[in-house]
């Protein structure tokens, strides 16, 4: 039961997603075929038993959980219909994220997110289409996603020295705090597995990093 509480709490059923959003499920499923809208991120297949006065009662139902951020892109689909502009908007806030995190102090030379950023964020639209950022980032939507890849890249390349001077530890602690904020607390079966437990809880453990 706890993973079903985990989910109510941060997540929309698809029938919650469809009443927010004012789509049909017909419409929903068509957005996913057409590609610019992302699957759900975890699905529950739930066998019910139940036994009363009337006698033993069984049900088989599935359950779909989408991002809550999901409720604002279906908006965005809606006002733009094609896929060249849904994936316009995509890549625009995912560049704007990386350039403002730029600005605000994060760095790294990785080609992913200087040279090569064009062919980076397609790729990204990849896992976001299939659900897997719903699952690991706080909203699910490009701003967090960019976050998270940007805290990622940092986190890797200043922890591989087991020693770090004040100021690449004031750059690492930022940097793990933007991935704590980007990031989802995943699912309760799913937490020591996760990039929360290895690059936020175990990295703040290694350099004893306030949070």
């Amino acid at each position: 039961m706890e993973l079903i509480k985990y989910l109510n709490d941060n997540f929309f059923t698809k029938q919650q997603l469809l009443d927010i959003s004012k789509v049909t499920e017909r419409e929903l499923a068509n957005y996913q075929e057409q590609g610019i809208m992302p699957k759900c991120s975890y699905r529950l297949n739930l066998s019910i038993d139940s036994d009363s006065f009337f006698g033993l009662h069984q049900e088989i139902e599935e359950v779909e959980y989408y991002a809550k951020g999901y409720a604002s892109w279906l908006a965005v689909i809606q006002s733009l219909k094609t896929k060249e502009g849904v994936y316009a908007v995509f890549y625009q806030r995912y560049i704007n994220t990386i350039e403002n995190l730029k600005v605000q102090g994060h760095s790294s030379s990785d080609p992913k997110i200087n040279a090569n950023i064009g062919l980076h964020v397609e790729e990204e639209w990849r896992h976001f289409l299939n659900g897997i950022y719903g699952l690991c980032t706080a909203s699910g939507l490009p701003e967090d996603i960019a976050a998270k890849e940007f805290a990622i890249i940092e986190i890797n390349e200043l922890s591989a020295s087991d020693e770090l001077d004040k100021e690449n530890l004031v750059k690492l602690t930022n940097a793990v705090n933007l991935l704590d904020a980007s990031s989802s607390m995943f699912a309760p079966h799913e937490r020591l597995k996760s990039s929360r437990h290895r690059l936020i809880n175990e990295v703040r453990r290694k350099y004893k990093l306030q949070s």
